[in-house]
């Protein structure tokens, strides 16, 4: 019989619905209608047969993000979205079963890697109220941590940390040798940014992501940005080619027009305040924190909400954590978006 690493064979995936292009997809905290239609096409007229032909090159997109950013271009690495960044950093700083620190619930993709590299997972849990106790945090980084991470704000709850909080954090990983992964997938969508501590301590890995606000999700761009040294041990992991030129050409226009960057944050503000406005108005139990996401209660059965929303050619997001079953977790988008949604949950959850 051939050889199969057990770690694979052994790890539970579940993967995305697949047929979603002809619905409304507020599953996955995509933004649900994406750039403007005059600029994708504006960018679309650069793809040439020449320029499909040509292997990408990372150098001009990560001059520009530097610049972005007001840091050097030797602090940046470029992925194939930032899922592909943790398999990166957890193949390169953790040792064979080390521990690696998370939340739970939070993005699955941490967990997952761990179990295929037979790293040992372990993840501090939510309060019934939904809170992160941060001691539980600090108390569970040992001697045994290789890798910590934080998502600020954290997918899928919301939460965030103050900087006091991720000091201690960081300062107890520096202590036990680890890093700490500071993901940022969301911070478009919170004011907040802890991209000065990368330059302040050795140990901090930033992760940002073109899929979420600047709507790219299906070209897959994911950034790290840390210090050199750590940069070089990434570039170093990662295939020659891993970002293709499409998403590299989009990711420099993007930055090409930072005005996109506010005008796509206004659109989702406005839609989340609609939808804040219009579930207070109907008596909804929800929860909204710094993400383009809510939790909200329904009055029926979650699973049937679920489906008829399906049916209606609306994807929503349900869980099994105890703390989040009773709870549709959908993405936040334009008003028009928000509008058909909550027309159509109101009539399926009201009968």
């Amino acid at each position: 019989m051939y050889y199969v690493n057990e770690h694979i064979k052994n790890c539970l995936r579940i993967f995305p619905e697949q047929g979603r292009y002809e619905y409304i997809r507020l599953d996955m905290n995509e933004n649900p209608e994406g750039l403007p239609e005059d600029f994708v096409e504006e960018v679309k007229k650069e793809i040439t047969p020449a320029f499909l032909a040509t292997y990408p090159e990372t150098g001009r997109f990560i001059g520009k993000y530097a610049e972005y950013l007001n840091i050097q271009p030797e602090n940046i690495c470029v992925t194939n979205g930032s899922d592909m960044a943790i398999r990166y950093i957890l193949e390169t700083f953790a040792a064979p079963a080390a521990k690696v620190v998370t939340v739970t619930p939070s993005f699955e993709m941490y967990g997952v890697n761990c179990h295929m590299l037979g790293l040992r997972h372990v993840a501090v849990g939510y309060d019934e109220n939904l809170q992160i106790h941060i001691q539980e945090i600090l108390d569970a980084i040992d001697e045994e941590t290789d890798v910590v991470v934080l998502l600020n704000p954290n997918n899928p709850v919301g939460n965030v940390y103050s900087e006091q909080e991720a000091r201690a954090v960081i300062e107890k990983a520096s202590a036990c040798n680890a890093v700490v992964v500071i993901d940022e997938a969301y911070h478009y969508f919170y004011p907040k940014t802890f991209l000065n501590l990368v330059s302040e301590y050795d140990n901090v890995i930033l992760l940002r992501t073109f899929s979420k606000l600047c709507s790219i999700a299906g070209l897959r761009l994911g950034i790290v940005v840390s210090n050199p040294q750590i940069i070089g041990y990434l570039v170093k992991a990662r295939p020659t080619f891993d970002t293709n030129a499409v998403a590299l050409l989009f990711g420099e226009r993007i930055l090409d027009h930072p005005e996109l960057f506010d005008r796509l944050a206004a659109i989702e503000m406005e839609g989340r305040n609609y939808t804040r406005q219009r579930l207070e108005e109907e008596g909804y139990e929800y929860f909204s924190q710094n993400g383009n996401f809510f939790f909200i209660r329904p009055r029926r059965p979650v699973a049937e909400v679920k489906e008829e929303l399906h049916r209606r050619k609306i994807l929503v997001k349900t869980y099994s954590y105890e703390v989040l079953k009773k709870y549709i977790r959908i993405s936040t988008g334009s008003r028009k978006i928000m509008e058909l949604f909550m027309d159509a949950f109101l009539e399926v959850d009201n009968r």
